[in-house]
């Protein structure tokens, strides 16, 4: 059974689907969105609607912890490449790594930067935005893809 935060993220492949470039790796969008719900939203907070995932957790060891959530992350980016995302996109895919890594390796306030911060859903959308501008053919503007 599906959860509401991988509901959210699948519908919003569905609603870019049709954008996309017949060459983008359907299979690889689906790992990249079970990285992405794993690292980002793979648990709830009971009685709330507040996720997190898995990326705080392991950010609870010292530097290590981060460093292993970074090159998880890193697949995302690593996927997106090999599917044709532009450049720029992925310098900012790997500045929302960087930037996740520093601060959550920051004692106590590391791990609650991570709970909300969530890259790896921010750089799912970004792939996806920027794949959907490439397959879309009418113009070069972004498409608002946004994962809840």
């Amino acid at each position: 059974m599906e959860t509401d935060a991988t509901d959210g993220i699948r519908s919003k492949l569905e609603d870019v689907d049709d954008d996309l470039p017949e060459s983008v790796d359907k299979a690889a969008l689906g790992r990249m969105q079970t990285v992405a719900h794993a690292l980002d939203k793979g648990l709830r907070i009971p009685g709330t609607e507040f996720r997190f995932g898995l990326d705080p957790i392991v950010g609870i060891l010292p530097g290590a912890g981060d460093s292993a959530a970074a090159a998880v992350s890193l697949y995302l980016v690593a996927e997106s490449a090999r599917m044709g995302v532009s450049q720029s996109t992925l310098l900012r895919m790997v500045a929302n790594i960087a930037v996740d890594t520093v601060i959550g390796s920051v004692p106590v306030l590391g791990v609650l930067f991570d709970a909300f911060w969530k890259a790896n859903t921010r750089n799912l959308e970004l792939a996806l935005e920027d794949l959907a501008v490439e397959g879309d053919g009418r113009d070069s503007s972004p498409k608002a893809v946004t994962i809840n």
